[in-house]
């Protein structure tokens, strides 16, 4: 008899010990939640401008001459912070709307091998910008293939 309960006792153990040694974790599906809410502005050298301070935006301070419109163009200037390695590669922006899935190019590839500073970043572009619809758009910044970051603008109903 104390041999039976020994077994089963140590059969027992056994299993909850394989239960728990299973590494593997339910797979999980990612779900990206975006903030849609336009990025913050902020001060650098004698410029505003919007996007995350000390690692990326661009020249803007919301007034009705640099706000964005539909399918108006404007010239922004990005700046990036950064480290070198990161700083060199072909720059481009994609786009997309609050209410879609669909990405555009909002900023065709500009090459740049070397990191340029400018009003106080370590790297910067010029570019035309302009954007189809009005509501928020999130403008997904990439230096080389990786994305650099995102900054949220309004445009503006005519």
């Amino acid at each position: 008899m104390f041999r039976k309960r020994l077994i089963f006792i140590c059969t027992v153990m056994l299993s909850l010990v394989i239960a728990g040694c299973n590494d593997e974790e339910p797979i999980k599906e990612e779900v990206i939640q975006h903030n849609w809410n336009e990025s913050p502005l902020f001060k650098s050298g004698s410029y505003t401008m919007i996007g995350e301070e000390g690692r990326l935006g661009f020249i803007y301070d919301d007034s009705v001459v640099v706000r964005f419109y539909p399918d108006k163009v404007q010239k922004y200037m990005w700046h990036f912070w950064g480290n070198e390695d990161e700083l060199i590669g072909d720059f481009k922006v994609l786009g997309t709307h609050e209410n879609s899935d669909e990405e555009i190019t909002v900023v065709p590839t500009i090459g740049n091998s070397f990191p340029s500073p400018n009003n106080g970043a370590d790297q910067h572009f010029p570019t035309n910008m302009m954007l189809p619809k009005s509501g928020m758009w999130k403008l997904d910044a990439y230096i080389g293939d990786k994305i650099f970051g995102s900054v949220y603008v309004k445009v503006h109903k005519k």
